[in-house]
This record gives C-alpha cells, structure tokens and sequence, in this order.
C-alpha cells in the first residue's frame, strides 16, 4: 500500500510566551529597516501598542484599522498606502479582521490587478514583502494560514483570497495579550477557534497530522474558553495555543459546513464570524453525526457527553445570543447558492444538498 502525502505549511518562525511580544520588533528589524504596522483600536486604547513600540529602534509606519470584518474597500485603501510607504516588512496586531486585512494589502501590494479582481478569481502574483502576524484574540487562526477572508459590500458576497506566499514569515502568540479583551469577543472569537478545531477534525481533508493538531487544539480550547471568560487569566496561554494549533490544522485539512453557512449568513446578518459559527455548529454536528461515527465518539469521549449536548451548553454558559434571533430569513437563494458553492462546504464529511442547506437555515431562524 502506497504511503499517503502529508503535507503541513506552517509559519517560518513561531515564538509563544508571556512577554514574547517585547521581541517583536527587534525581530523584525532583520527583515530591512523601514517597517509598516497595521493595529486594531483596543490594542491602541489599552496602552500595549506605545509598549510595542518602545522596543524598536526605528518606529514602524501605523495605520488603525476602522474596525468590522475586512472589506475589498478597506483592504484597497491600505494596500494604497503600504504602496506609498514601500516598507520592508508588514505587522498585523490585533484581531483576526487586522491579521486578514493585512495580509491581502500586503500580500497584493505589488500585484497588477484590482483587490477585487483578486476577490473574483484573478490569478494571484508570488507576494513579496514579508508579513507578520501577531493575534491579540485567540479566535480566527489567521496568524496560521495563507487565507484572507473579505467582503465586497456592493455584493455582500464574503469569501477569501489566499496563496502560498501570504504565509506569515513571524508569528507572535503573547498570551498578556490578550489580557484586555473585551470578554463578548473572547467568547465569540473563542467559539469560532473550537469550530475551526472540530471541522477541520471532521473535514474530508483531514490526515493523521491534522487529526492530531485539531483534536488537541479542541481538548485546549473546550477546557480554556470557559475559564478565560471568567476571569482566569492562566487559561489564556491555552486558549491562544489551542488557537493557533487549529488554524495549522485547517490550513491543510480546510473546514467544514459551518463556515460554508457562515460566510454568507455574516455578510448579510453583519454578524461577529466567532457567534455565527457558534449557532451554525449544534445543526451541523447533528447532520454530520452518521457520516463520522468513530470521530463523533472521539469527541464524545473528549467532551464527557454528546459532543452537540457539550456545545450547546458551553454557548449557554458563555450566555451568547443567536444573531438570528427575532429575525427574518431573506436573500434564501444567494445563501444557499454561496453554501453549496463554498470550498469548505466541499470538504465537510457529509455530501450536503440545497435541502439540508434549507432544514439548517430554518433551524437557525426558528
């Protein structure tokens, strides 16, 4: 029997710990001299960004990021503006939105064509200008994979760019961090990192290193979200690693059903990612359920309970609210059409029909 390719791309350089993040720009400073930093609002307001910067010798160009999940209107601007700067290295700090925004506007600075020429499908040029990635949530696992995911607005279509060369070249895990994050994002962002663990466990793409890195990264983040959301500040060095496991994980063996839903639903619902994933996962691990059954009782063994049981609760015990609450399911077509057509859709371990689509959409909407 002929041996199966494994195949894991990670960062070039990986550096995890409390204080970590006072290494940052001296570390950077080996790529060239002239730096660009794109930071998001809190990082700025809790004071940790002015700490970053006093450990450089020379001050990076700063750009905020306006906040909301990443536009092509957004990402267009600061590509103009990393163009006019020229620097020899990018840093995004801050949330997953900083970590996507900044890799496509930097990874496309030098290209041809349009951001949304790139959105559509256009062939992406080698990247160039070395980016790196410091997460200040545990959430997206962005700072692990060569994806950006942007909305065109005039569309409300979400989807993402990605290639090879948008891989971070550094990548910071400070768990201090993430100190001062607001608990309503912790929880969200957290949820969307477990997502990300189980699906990619679950995912048609999955190997034996990737099943090993998402289970792991589940067992971290089941047992870290709850207790960082309550104040302990210990269950961060978790909940950050857990986060990052997951993103190198999904980075090969893609996702699943939830993010297919996921993409659409937020665009339209301008909801948080991390709290759709959250309400889309009970529905689809319940479809899921007989397409994996020695998985499902993998986790049903890491969770101590029917896996759909334990998420369940743990979204109670987070006390998130559905996005859909109290709303009317409209744009159906587009939705289903966009869930159907995603890439993680296609991995998911249970074929899905434009009827599943709709059995799910209407328990969202209940």
């Amino acid at each position: 029997m002929s041996a199966m390719l494994l195949s894991l791309p990670m960062p070039a350089e990986v550096r995890f710990g409390r204080g970590s993040i006072e290494g940052l720009l001296p570390l950077c400073e080996s790529f060239g001299k002239k730096g660009f930093l794109v930071h998001g609002a809190s990082i700025k307001k809790s004071g940790k960004l002015a700490s970053v910067l006093s450990h450089g010798k020379s001050q990076p160009a700063l750009w905020e990021h306006e906040g909301g999940e990443p536009t092509l209107t957004q990402t267009t601007a600061l590509r103009g503006y990393i163009r006019e700067v020229a620097p020899d290295w990018v840093i995004a700090l801050g949330g997953g939105s900083v970590l996507d925004l900044t890799r496509a506007a930097a990874g496309l600075a030098k290209a041809p064509g349009s951001v949304l020429d790139y959105h559509d499908g256009a062939e992406i040029p080698e990247a160039t200008i070395p980016f790196i990635a410091v997460p200040t949530t545990a959430g997206t696992g962005s700072e692990a994979t060569t994806v950006s995911v942007l909305t065109n607005t005039a569309t409300s279509v979400k989807k993402s760019i990605r290639h090879p060369s948008f891989m971070a070249r550094l990548v910071i895990l400070d768990p201090e961090l993430l100190e001062s994050c607001p608990v309503s994002v912790l929880a969200a962002s957290g949820m969307d990192a477990l997502t990300q663990a189980l699906e990619a466990y679950c995912s048609r793409g999955a190997t034996a290193l990737t099943d090993s890195l998402a289970f792991s990264a589940a067992e971290k983040l089941y047992a870290a979200l709850p207790a960082a959301c309550e104040g302990d500040n210990a269950a961060l060095d978790d909940l950050l690693l857990g986060c990052y496991m997951a993103g190198v994980a999904l980075a090969t063996a893609r996702l699943g059903l939830v993010h297919g839903l996921a993409h659409p639903l937020g665009a339209r619902y301008e909801a948080a990612h991390g709290l759709v994933c959250a309400f889309c996962l009970p529905p689809v691990l319940a479809f899921n359920r007989s397409a994996i059954p020695e998985k499902y009782g993998k986790m049903e063994q890491l969770f101590g309970e029917d896996p759909l049981v334990a998420v369940e609760t743990l979204i109670q015990r987070l006390k998130l609210e559905s996005p859909f609450r109290g709303k009317k399911l409209e744009n159906k077509e587009a939705i289903i059409e966009e869930s159907l057509a995603s890439g993680s859709t296609k991995a998911n371990p249970r074929e899905v029909s434009r009827e599943d689509v709709v059995t799910i959409l209407k328990t969202l909407f209940a």
